[in-house]
């Protein structure tokens, strides 16, 4: 499996500058391939392939200026760019309701302001470097240390607002933990609680994994992001503004590496062996929660979350299995009320045995209480697997008798960001 390990290069290291010029040249090679790419498209009809733009750009200076390799890489991400357009124009032709607006031509990149990725495969990389644990990438006179030097699959240097992000791209081996498949847990995402997480396993007390810290760093970014744009007075960004995105996303990041980590030691440590999330595709066009609700909602990169618990749970052995969540929050689990599918345009009313009476606090029918994000984590499980809790369900012991307060698992707010 790929991970990746991430260092920040800003202004005040010594290797901006020649990363910056290094970025430059990429966006100057990636504009001259695109100007060839449009112009076949618009005035031809007709879709350049890798080679042909390779071919054609191999004398141009921008090509030159970068190593071979680095160069071809760069092609093969914008053909890639075109494969994806011409993909979305198809798609749309079909099914225009798919998609928020017509896909677009792929856009040069500003003149003077803009950068593109480098990407470094391990033959553009210096040998020697890399036995004492450093990368040298080839025409570039720096070094980074890494940790993992004798794995590395490529190098990509991604251009931000005033510094840039190191990514390295390293294979790691699957190292199977003793879980049990026919143990599953479900986890229902939302906002108070990052994560609710519920199993079918015999005695299995459910987690709720505070997502409060997360909001509150939401909150205090979109203020003083608003002060400053107000100051701004037109919609662009500063340095500034990207120095405290870049800081407030590390620090959300950490906090969800975190909560991601102690889910799957603790599935492993439970030997449950599928993991069952919670994801509706359109959640954040569609979200119909108040204003600042829905601020904060779409702001909390729930993918990113899906993302790491995916690859953790992946690197110990464990099945993930990502489901669409319509009604898992109003249907009854205690009563086993279907789950049916919420179709586009679709207006049928169905009927459930309990309600949400208050937040965090689910009433199914003769008075029985659940605490409600743990009731849409069952219901979850259920979408993928319906007899996951046996016929009699809370009376044959599949389900904890704590589904009123469950465990609550709140992490120590990171103050900065690191590797994981």
């Amino acid at each position: 499996m790929q991970l990746v390990e991430q260092h920040i290069i800003d202004k005040n290291d010594p290797r901006y500058a020649v990363i910056d010029a290094a970025a430059f040249a990429s966006k100057n090679l990636y504009n001259a391939a695109l100007y060839e790419m449009r112009q076949a498209f618009i005035h031809q009809g007709r879709y350049l392939s890798y080679s042909q733009v390779d071919k054609m750009m191999q004398s141009h200076e921008a090509y030159r200026a970068l190593p071979a390799k680095v160069s071809q890489q760069i092609l093969m991400l914008l053909e890639r760019n075109w494969k994806s357009f011409k993909e979305a124009k198809q798609a749309y032709q079909q099914d225009p309701s798919k998609f928020t607006g017509r896909p677009q031509l792929p856009k040069y990149k500003h003149k003077t302001d803009g950068r593109n990725i480098l990407i470094y495969t391990v033959q553009a990389l210096g040998k020697r470097a890399l036995k004492r644990g450093l990368i040298q990438p080839s025409m570039l006179p720096i070094s980074i240390k890494t940790r993992h030097s004798e794995h590395i699959d490529q190098v990509r240097v991604v251009p931000r607002k005033g510094f840039y992000v190191v990514e390295v791209v390293y294979e790691k081996d699957i190292v199977q933990a003793p879980v049990n498949p026919a143990y599953y847990a479900g986890i229902d995402i939302g906002m108070n609680n990052l994560g609710a997480l519920a199993s079918n396993k015999p005695g299995f007390r459910p987690v709720v994994i505070n997502g409060r810290p997360v909001k509150s760093a939401n909150q205090f970014y979109n203020k003083r992001r608003a002060e400053l744009q107000h100051k701004l007075g037109h919609s662009g960004t500063t340095e500034r503004m990207e120095r405290m995105t870049n800081k407030r996303n590390r620090r959300i990041d950490h906090y969800m590496h975190t909560a991601s980590r102690k889910i799957i030691d603790l599935l492993v440590q439970e030997e449950i062996g599928v993991l069952v999330i919670g994801k509706n595709d359109g959640w954040k066009q569609e979200c119909e929660m108040g204003k600042r609700t829905t601020q904060n909602f779409v702001q909390i990169p729930h993918a990113r979350f899906i993302s790491m618990l995916t690859y953790k749970a992946e690197l110990v052995g464990i099945t993930v299995k990502i489901t669409e969540e319509s009604y898992t929050s109003q249907a009854s689990f205690l009563d086993r009320d279907p789950l049916p599918v919420r179709k586009p345009n679709d207006d049928t009313k169905h009927t459930f045995s309990g309600k949400r009476i208050k937040r965090g606090l689910y009433r199914a029918s003769g008075r029985r209480f659940i605490n409600a994000d743990i009731n849409g984590a069952y219901n979850i499980v259920r979408k993928v697997a319906p007899d996951a809790f046996g016929s009699e369900g809370v009376e044959d012991g599949r389900v904890s008798p704590y589904v009123v307060h469950p465990v609550r698992m709140t992490l120590t707010k990171p103050r900065k960001a690191s590797g994981h």
